[in-house]
């Protein structure tokens, strides 16, 4: 098969990002300059034995610093930099990742992320030092992910399912229990604007967006389906932002494995197809938002029963 050196290149960075060494010690442990590290993650050619010792250093294997099968990433820095190399030149996206896409989210929702991914944080957590230096950096590339999607607009679809917006709303925006209720107060007012948000979204139309609302269950894991001018990756993640967030635990897998990509766009074409869309997800949407204004619990049931009866209606 044939190695794209400059995807080589980007892999060694996301991987060097999410490591916490720095260039200056990677390139004194493997012999060579840092201008030559620079070089690597720009795409250069580099000897299959520095490759191995890169691989060894930044603990991932051969094959996925290659591209080679699946790419196996167990750091959300390294994670969320793949996602905005392959966004870089996406045309086409499709998204499944809890109450809240984050390219579609409002600008109110990167300066409470911080916030919130930081209390996510136990102080009984291992390696707490390194998750707390991570954060920054994870801003920093969302940053940089929302920056390049507002220039370049690619098509997003987003699949949303109402029981993840209801536990949003009724939770709020928070990293763990236990909060205060003034905080708590304020971080389920937070929760009711991003999903207004997303109302608006729908109502508003606007070019190259569409959101459908599932009335039930959704994979637990999130995924991306990105189509590229020359490729499609799948890109399925633990790792979280919104509603119960993760970017401490768990291994993000990128792959371009055509039975894999096939089968979850079997899958996007089936919960696409059963979504509710336009003046439906908007109905469900404003009924959500209607219960968590009043202080009452939000209950997803309630509404399926209300849109149930309203079909019988209109089908007498």
């Amino acid at each position: 098969m044939a190695f794209r050196f400059d995807e080589i290149g980007n892999r060694l960075r996301a991987y060097r990002m999410g490591s916490g060494l720095s260039a200056d010690e990677i390139a004194k442990q493997l012999g060579i300059s840092r201008t030559a590290l620079y070089r690597f993650e720009k795409g250069e050619l580099a000897k299959i034995e520095t490759l191995d010792k890169l691989a060894e250093l930044l603990g991932v294997s051969i094959p996925t610093l290659l591209g080679v099968g699946i790419e196996y990433i167990p750091s959300a820095v390294s994670y969320f930099e793949r996602v905005r190399q392959i966004e870089e030149t996406a045309e086409h996206i499709v998204v499944l990742a809890g109450p809240i896409s984050f390219l579609l989210a409002s600008d109110s929702f990167l300066p409470t992320l911080q916030e919130v991914l930081t209390e996510n944080i136990s102080k009984n957590a291992p390696e707490r030092s390194k998750a707390m230096g991570d954060i920054p950096k994870i801003i920093d590339i969302l940053q940089a992910r929302k920056r390049c999607y507002r220039e370049r607009t690619p098509h997003v679809v987003n699949l949303i399912s109402a029981f993840e917006i209801e536990r949003f709303l009724n939770h709020g925006f928070i990293g763990r229990a236990g909060l205060s209720e003034s905080v708590l107060g304020k971080r389920k007012a937070l929760a009711r604007r991003e999903i207004q948000h997303f109302a608006n979204l729908i109502e508003e139309q606007p070019m190259g967006v569409q959101v459908g609302i599932v009335l039930d269950t959704l994979p637990h894991t999130g995924f991306q389906l990105i189509r590229q001018p020359d490729r499609r990756c799948l890109v399925l993640s633990p790792f979280r932002l919104g509603g119960e967030p993760n970017v401490s635990v768990g291994v993000a897998m990128i792959t371009s494995a055509p039975d894999a990509i096939a089968l979850h766009e079997k899958s996007v074409t089936e919960m696409w197809s059963r979504a509710l869309k336009g003046p439906a997800a908007l109905a469900c949407i404003r009924h959500l938002l209607d219960n968590a204004s009043a202080g009452k619990r939000v209950d997803v049931e309630d509404f399926s029963k209300f849109l149930s009866a309203r079909q019988k209606v209109r089908s007498a």
